[in-house]
């Protein structure tokens, strides 16, 4: 059935919901994005092509000829800055960026696929001020699509992490939604699943067998300050000496989490492009002293070990591996949006 089907990835990153759609044996013609540093990881994971291009330029001709005559299904996630949890409260922030999901809406009415995957921030719903979404999904249905749509918790499927995302199916060929839950809270994929077999390093250091194994380096009060953390806690139970002067203030007393470890026997919190930072959130390590690797944040996000993310010929640079990894789709959510067209496809067949 998949072969019938050729899929186009925009915004498609390192590949993380593009390999998704691998795994369950769709046939992906390209993906796009405007960060080229994200080519090859893109390339060397997805047996598939990576187009440098922004959006906002890309016409209805060249994404047809991407698809190859085939029937078509389109699938992406716009960069969601504009309607994080770090940018919600400011809503004209970084107002241009609304711009790429109307993009892909005009994608959707000149090429029409048969399917379209939608995956985005949750708060993108509730964006009252700049009504994107609602447009997305009067434009939609003002050309016959069956839209479904839900608020999707991550663990709720299996993947090892607090990560709300909205995600939306709509369909030429009947009504469409997603494959029912597959975990509840007794059994949720843990931190301590997830990563307990990975060998124990330090901060500045990496794994000899496998260079992703990186924690950045502490400063000395920083080293002073996790060391402090007791498992689980935060900054809340630092000597007041540690402390920085915006956390003994009433406004910051409400950032519980940052500087804080991961607790063992919990998904973990939602990875950031900031994640291997010990002080941008809960991203301590449980019981070492340092912050979490750039491997186990890969697999908090649910690439495979073998999944290649930097060019060996090229200097290895970790800030960048870490920003691709929180802009990526969990690979499993990946998965269970490919898993669940499948299935749409079969029953319409």
């Amino acid at each position: 059935m998949t072969n019938k089907y050729t899929v186009v990835d925009l915004f498609c990153g390192i590949g993380g919901l593009t390999h998704g759609f691998v795994k369950e044996g769709f046939n992906i013609s390209a993906g796009i994005d405007s960060d080229l540093s994200c080519k090859y990881a893109y390339e060397a994971n997805n047996k598939s092509i990576f187009i440098h291009k922004d959006i906002a330029t890309l016409t209805n001709d060249e994404l047809n000829t991407l698809f190859k005559g085939n029937k078509k299904i389109l699938i992406g996630c716009a960069p969601c800055q504009p309607f994080s949890s770090y940018t919600f409260k400011d809503k004209e922030k970084d107002n241009d960026k609304w711009a790429l999901l109307y993009h892909f809406s005009r994608l959707v009415t000149e090429t029409e696929p048969v399917i379209i995957s939608m995956e985005n921030v949750a708060q993108l719903i509730n964006f009252k001020k700049a009504p994107v979404f609602e447009d997305f999904l009067d434009n939609l249905k003002k050309l016959g699509y069956n839209v479904f749509y839900e608020v999707v918790n991550c663990p709720d499927y299996g993947i090892p992490q607090k990560r709300k995302r909205l995600v939306l199916l709509a369909s030429k060929l009947g009504e469409i939604s997603l494959i029912p839950q597959t975990h509840n809270p007794k059994n949720y994929k843990t931190v301590k699943e997830t990563i307990k077999d990975l060998p124990k390093i330090d901060d500045g250091t990496f794994d000899e067998n496998d260079v992703m194994h990186f924690a950045r380096k502490l400063s000395p009060l920083n080293k002073t300050r996790i060391k402090h953390t007791p498992y689980g806690g935060s900054w809340k139970d630092w000597p007041e000496e540690l402390m920085l002067e915006c956390h003994k203030k009433q406004s910051g007393k409400s950032y519980s989490s940052v500087y804080g470890r991961m607790k063992w026997d919990e998904p973990a919190p939602t990875i950031t492009t900031h994640c291997i930072g010990y002080g941008n959130g809960r991203f301590g390590h449980p019981d070492q002293d340092r912050a979490i690797s750039l491997r186990e944040a890969a697999l908090f996000q649910t690439f495979p070990l073998k999944y290649k993310f930097f060019d060996p010929t090229k200097e290895f640079q970790s800030v960048s591996v870490a920003k691709q990894l929180g802009n990526a789709v969990p690979v499993d959510l990946g998965r269970v949006i490919a898993k669940s067209i499948k299935i749409h496809l079969e029953n319409f067949s």
